[in-house]
């Protein structure tokens, strides 16, 4: 489907709808994990249980991902979504109205398959319906959607939750679900479904990509309590890696791929890809680290929570203007490399936090990060998919989102590793400073460094009194490594836009197969 000379308010409304679905489903994910310990309450479940509400969606979300591009070619467009959102808002009521553990999870999968479709296609859209002039402006307003989901998530989340109960966290997806699907259907363009597909489709392809993903994402999830070396662990990576390979064997060769591959032949693309892995890494990882810092350490619930995560969201909102005037006008590398900078730098900032930090402290690495997320956003999608012939736009736009949420699973389970591994380790340090007197190390858990300059030894009490404040000093320190590893894994965005650079003088790798140079008469996909 080529883009029309210049879109018309109807694919804009069309476009809109598309939004806030996807809106929709990126909240989900947010605003129900500040209920989790409610939800856990009212149908009695256990610790491991409640987990898998979120973990249910996420599979089924990382699954349907890359199989966004079979299904527009099968369903079209417009049908694809239309239905998506449907059956995503279907199952928002089926998860309100569950009243066991294994009923809500089974409408959290179908949440998760429908949900994840909706993304893909929205960066699709903005290929397939505007030409290049508007294309920044569509991108824009699905990043700023995108990126702030998460952020308005606790806050909405928290005040749901206090105010009303745990089942209007689905029921507020009815009424934009509903009016989404039908608008959608009557302004997107009506072109037709090619359903002769779906009898051609890889079943094989489709479950070996689906046993692989999910195994990698259970097996990022058990990672960190159990250990990177655990059996349980082990086997499920190791049977990732097997479907995982046996999935890119058989695509490669396929006439007919599940997912087309041979997107990455093309030197933008992979760089586009890299780019949002480690940005789906750093921003799922600020997302996560913040709530994590500001309950478990500073003891706020979800709504203050959320209010202080509002910052990140301003500051977004107020830069978009210049990074829509910028990425219209300025190399997107340098955009990008200049984003990733600033980005890098707001999460380095957040690793001088102290057991007493707070919303006037965090505010700054906030307004930092806020202000480079449109530069490590919009451009990378330009460089990824701008270039590529529209009928590989919705395969591509699958594999670029992938690559974010990949990044993100694996970021947090790099978090977790570094936060439970070194908590332990930092406060037998820190019981060690404070027997040797140190003052510094008193005023960082707490204490008066008097307390320390005395002959006998501390009573029960003076010890069941510190032994927390000890806890909590640890757990900042063990958080600062993990703002600090982001922070480090950002800095190779850096390396990799360094190196590409010369790459892309040089040659472009256009969208020829893997391992077969695309010349005249060769039949490979043109340059580009």
């Amino acid at each position: 489907m080529a883009p029309v000379a210049r879109p018309s308010i109807q694919a804009w409304a069309g476009f809109a709808c598309m939004g806030v679905g996807m809106f929709m489903a990126i909240l989900d994910v947010q605003v129900v994990a500040t209920s989790l310990p409610t939800i856990r309450t009212a149908l009695g479940m256990s610790e491991d249980e409640v987990s898998w509400i979120q973990t249910a969606y996420l599979i089924a979300e990382i699954v349907a991902i890359p199989l966004t591009g079979l299904l527009t070619r099968t369903l079209s467009m417009r049908w694809l979504f239309v239905a998506a959102v449907l059956l995503f808002t279907l199952a928002s009521a089926g998860c309100a109205s569950s009243g066991s553990f294994g009923a809500l999870i089974g409408w959290r999968l179908l949440q998760g398959l429908s949900g994840g479709t909706l993304i893909p296609s929205v960066f699709a859209a903005v290929f397939l319906l505007f030409d290049e002039r508007d294309q920044t402006l569509a991108t824009t307003f699905a990043g700023v959607l995108a990126v702030l989901a998460p952020t308005l998530g606790p806050v909405v989340g928290g005040w749901i939750t206090d105010a009303y109960s745990w089942r209007w966290l689905f029921l507020i997806n009815l009424a934009p679900g509903l009016v989404a699907g039908f608008l959608a259907a009557f302004f997107l363009p009506r072109d037709r479904p090619d359903l002769r597909l779906a009898a051609r489709i890889d079943v094989v392809g489709v479950c070996l990509l689906a046993v692989g993903l999910a195994c990698l994402e259970i097996g990022l999830k058990e990672a960190p309590g159990r250990g990177w070396s655990s059996a349980r662990v082990l086997g499920l990576m190791s049977v990732s890696v097997l479907c995982g390979g046996a999935f890119i064997r058989r695509m490669l060769r396929s006439d007919e791929p599940v997912v087309d591959l041979r997107n990455f032949a093309a030197l933008r693309f992979s760089l586009g890809c890299a780019l949002s892995f480690i940005l789906g890494m750093g921003l799922f990882g600020s997302v996560y680290l913040m709530p994590f810092f500001l309950g478990f350490v500073r003891g706020h619930d979800a709504l203050a929570i959320g209010e202080t995560m509002l910052v990140t969201g301003v500051a977004q909102l107020l830069v978009t203007p210049l990074a829509v005037a910028l990425e219209k006008r300025w190399d997107a590398r340098l955009l990008s490399a200049a984003g990733f900078a600033l980005f890098g730098a707001g999460l380095a900032a957040s690793a001088l936090q102290t057991p007493t930090t707070d919303f006037r402290e965090m505010a700054a690495p906030q307004v930092l990060r806020g202000l480079a997320v449109m530069f490590c956003l919009l451009p990378p999608t330009r460089l990824a998919l701008g270039h590529l012939p529209h009928e590989k736009v919705p395969d591509a736009s699958g594999l670029f989102n992938l690559m974010r949420n990949l990044g993100g699973a694996i970021g947090l389970a790099l978090i977790d590793t570094v936060i439970f591994s070194r908590l332990p380790t930092h406060a037998d340090r820190l019981v060690e400073s404070l027997k040797a007197a140190d003052a510094q190390a008193a005023r960082f858990v707490g204490i008066a460094p008097a307390l320390l300059d005395r002959t006998s030894p501390p009573t029960a009490a003076e010890i069941a009194f510190v032994e927390p404040l000890v806890r909590r000093a640890a757990m900042t320190i063990a958080i600062n490594e993990a703002w600090m590893m982001l922070a480090g894994v950002t800095g190779v965005a850096l390396v990799c836009l360094l190196v590409s650079g010369g790459w892309l003088k040089i040659r472009d790798a256009g969208l020829e197969p893997l391992g077969r140079p695309s010349h005249p008469g060769s039949g490979g996909w043109p340059s580009t």
